[in-house]
């Protein structure tokens, strides 16, 4: 009983968040962007409670109805669009998809996937009923998926996703500065702070130059570098 209610307590948690993280995210879209936030977003929910906010520990990163502009010009909204690593997820029922398709929503679904793989999008397709009863599998397959842009995952699971990104960036970089946390992953002044303090105590990065007050940049660690390196 005991169990079954703190299930529950972190389950309204769970809830929490992403309801937060959606109302966020409808304040910020402008346009058909906008329109589509309004719309229907039941497998969107699914797939933020019940996988990615399991998985990455947070929201981060994450945009809902990302625009992408395929090379006719036509416009695409993905579902859900993981910025650092390009993956785009989704999750639909059987019914819509499949039983009600027309030949039109067919080949439009064909075209949406081809604009995907073009523009160099890995695409996560995931349906109601593996959510629903093989959660774990699907849990796997963004593991196996964050493991292998880890170079060999295993502790790399264990840190924030945004420490991860930039522990994988820092890899293939001689020296970085603060700017480049912030354009390699779309973040704010004070939050690249935050990330390379954090980062330095941890000694996974480490300064280069600079003064008492001001770091003239960055390289990453050897504690970095063996955590890149675990298989």
């Amino acid at each position: 009983m005991a169990q079954s209610e703190a299930s529950r307590r972190e389950h309204r948690g769970v809830d929490s968040i992403v309801a937060e993280f959606i109302e966020k995210q409808r304040k910020s879209a402008k346009g058909q962007r906008q329109e589509m936030l309004q719309r229907d977003l039941s497998g969107t929910i699914k797939l933020l409670t019940d996988l990615l906010l399991p998985v990455f520990g947070t929201l981060d990163g994450f945009q809902l109805e990302y625009e992408i502009v395929g090379a006719s010009g036509v416009k695409i909204y993905a579902d859900v669009y993981y910025e650092p690593l390009g993956l785009v997820f989704e999750c639909d029922g059987y019914v819509p998809h499949v039983e009600l398709m027309t030949r039109d929503r067919f080949s439009f679904e064909r075209m949406r996937m081809r604009t995907f793989a073009l523009g160099g999008y890995t695409y996560f397709p995931f349906s109601r009923d593996e959510l629903d009863k093989k959660p774990e599998m699907c849990k796997r397959a963004v593991y196996e998926a964050l493991g292998r842009r880890g170079r060999g995952g295993g502790g790399l699971l264990e840190l924030a996703v945004h420490e991860r990104e930039l522990l994988r960036m820092a890899a293939d970089s001689r020296m970085f500065t603060s700017q480049d946390v912030r354009d390699w992953l779309g973040v704010g002044h004070r939050k690249a702070r935050e990330l390379i303090g954090s980062m330095k105590q941890t000694q996974f990065i480490v300064r280069v130059g600079g003064g008492d007050r001001r770091d003239y940049g960055y390289t990453i660690g050897e504690k970095g570098r063996e955590l890149l390196s675990k298989g």
